[in-house]
């Protein structure tokens, strides 16, 4: 029987024992267990942390170790297992699932808690029978005085204990998204019952693994818990979750070989469709040049449950699935509104695709809106990852057209809201079909130019030809059947926008275009004009000489366009 696509499925043993496809990690566990006992791990949402987790929790837990055979066997550690496989009781905490409830805050993570060491109890209970307190300590509701027992009487019968948490920032980031600073901090600091929680972990467990997505709330705990070791940038363990290109070209191989792909399905085509949307990621400043980039995993198993189904690629690249994420994630980033110093941030990278910056590994919850920490949190969060070094700092790009589209989101819903009249977006849309298909660029563009124009809240920001590209960035990435790509590199030039037509999915488009932007004031537009034109002229002709430009319009006509605006104002507009 084929296997199933994992798409969904978090837990290794039900991935195993109801046989879906499982990408082999386990070579990682002997390293985990050499680097140190207590460790955080921090990777984006959607690259299979929990089913890490869960693989871990079934290899080191004395109460499944009967089953180590059946479900290790064909994989990496079956045939190389470390002396600590099945010696520990294992205590998990998935604290997305601890917020929960209509009660306080405390008493639904203090009810979850006590749920899931009740069902540590009933698990081992065997190893605890001759214990008088035991029924007592199940029937207490306060999860401290669990802990507690269970830290003193685990040591004193000599029972190996090892905790493993999912989304241990969750609980704190939900809290700090949706109520704001001064509850996060009275929670993670001083007498705040979560930091009191891990204070009690150290020495209670002979080993810890915790991972979230976002390392905020890592400071506030751990200055109670000072043993932990951040692996997150280690580049041992840059490819410890997502996948390879390797990794994605075997399993589409497997459905292919068993019928599951349709028998001409190109491999090679759909991973070259997914590598600008799903790949690029890099977690590790030593990993650049050694390691391949890493697929984000969920949006593999999307892309290719969708292509079995319907025999081709999605309409829609990014999974409808993760919105909630990015929701959740926008409003943590736009945390008490944006200001203007983190709004710099975003509009720079949306608008040259990266910035240069040192990387933070941990920061305190008060720090979140220092701008000099903001792109180290969008790095966390996958909005952007690793790509090169300069000097002692870091370059971090926006790492594929899914994120990127992101970006444009957050820039058109600022726009739109300051928009003074409204702009109807189904009738740009329709421009667009026309400017892809039968090569009517200037009402779109015309259009776009025209808002920019009527909103004063926009051009009251920073008037000149980077917030006119950002406008029209924003405004152009609704457009589906191009690539958007800003400040892309042709013959040792940097053209500002240029519309790479999305052939692999829209092959019937027949338009490209290449758009360079000049910007001058209204007071020096009459003397500088044409100087500024010849030059945006030459620009366009150098770029257009350039090889890779033939490789990516393919058979379409490419049209070279001169926009020249003189204050807000579009003045003069050509192809050349």
């Amino acid at each position: 029987m084929a296997k199933g696509i994992p798409y969904g499925i978090s837990d290794f043993s039900r991935l195993i024992d109801q046989n879906y496809y499982y990408v082999d990690k386990t070579h990682f566990i002997p390293q985990i267990e050499e680097i140190a006992n207590y460790l955080f791990l921090i990777r984006p949402r959607r690259f299979g942390k929990s089913v890490f987790l869960t693989m871990m929790r079934a290899y080191y837990d004395i109460s499944q170790k009967d089953r180590f055979e059946e479900r290790f066997s064909n994989l990496w550690i079956g045939k190389h297992p470390t002396p600590l496989q099945g010696i520990y009781q294992m205590l998990y905490f998935d604290f997305s699932k601890a917020n929960l409830g209509r009660g306080s805050l405390e008493d639904n993570f203090n009810n979850y808690c006590c749920i899931q060491l009740n069902d540590f109890f009933s698990t081992y209970r065997e190893y605890y029978q001759g214990e008088k307190e035991l029924e007592q300590i199940i029937a207490s509701t306060e999860a401290a005085t669990k802990l507690h027992w269970l830290e003193a009487t685990a040591r004193r019968l000599g029972h190996l204990l090892y905790l493993i948490i999912d989304e241990y920032d969750n609980f704190t980031n939900v809290i700090l998204s949706e109520q704001g600073k001064n509850l996060f901090r009275d929670l993670t600091h001083a007498s705040g019952f979560y930091r009191e929680y891990f204070k009690q972990f150290k020495g209670m467990f002979e080993r810890i693994f915790m991972t979230g997505v976002s390392p905020v709330t890592l400071d506030d705990l751990t200055s109670g818990f000072n043993i932990g070791w951040n692996i997150s940038t280690d580049h041992r363990f840059n490819m410890m979750l997502g996948f390879s290109e390797t990794d994605v070209r075997t399993m589409f191989n497997y459905y292919k070989e068993v019928g599951k792909l349709p028998a001409d399905a190109d491999i090679d085509a759909m991973i070259q469709e997914m590598k600008p949307w799903y790949d690029n990621y890099c977690f590790a400043e030593e990993s650049l040049g050694h390691d391949p980039k890493i697929f984000n995993c969920d949006m593999v198993l999307y892309y290719l449950r969708n292509y079995m189904t319907l025999g081709k690629s999605p309409k829609e690249m990014i999974d409808p699935n993760t919105r909630t994420d990015y929701n959740k994630m926008k409003r943590l980033i736009q945390l008490d509104k944006l200001d203007g110093n983190r709004k710099g941030v975003l509009r720079k990278i949306t608008e040259e695709g990266q910035i240069v910056t040192n990387l933070i590994t941990t920061f305190p919850a008060t720090q979140i809106a220092n701008p000099e920490i903001f792109p180290s949190l969008l790095f966390y969060y996958g909005m952007l990852t690793i790509t090169a070094k300069r000097g002692n700092y870091l370059v971090l790009s926006i790492p594929n057209n899914n994120v990127r589209k992101q970006y444009y989101e957050y820039m058109l819903e600022e726009y739109q809201k300051a928009n003074e009249k409204h702009l109807d977006m189904d009738s740009l849309g329709m421009m667009f079909y026309d400017m892809a298909y039968d090569g009517q660029w200037r009402p779109a563009l015309e259009f776009i130019a025209q808002a920019y124009k009527d909103n004063s809240s926009v051009r009251s920001l920073i008037e000149g030809e980077r917030n006119i590209q950002g406008f029209l960035q924003a405004y152009l990435s609704i457009n589906s059947y191009y690539l958007t790509a800003p400040e892309m590199e042709m013959n040792h030039g940097f053209c500002d926008l240029f519309l790479m037509p999305d052939l692999m999915r829209y092959p019937e488009v027949k338009h490209s275009y290449i758009l360079e932007l000049k910007y001058l004031s209204a007071k020096d537009y009459k003397a500088h004009a044409e100087d500024q034109w010849q030059d945006a002229v030459r620009q366009l002709r150098l770029y257009t000489e350039a090889p890779r430009v033939r490789q990516m319009i393919q058979d379409t006509r490419l049209h070279c366009i001169v926009m020249q605006f003189s204050g807000w104002e579009l003045a003069r507009m050509e192809e050349i």
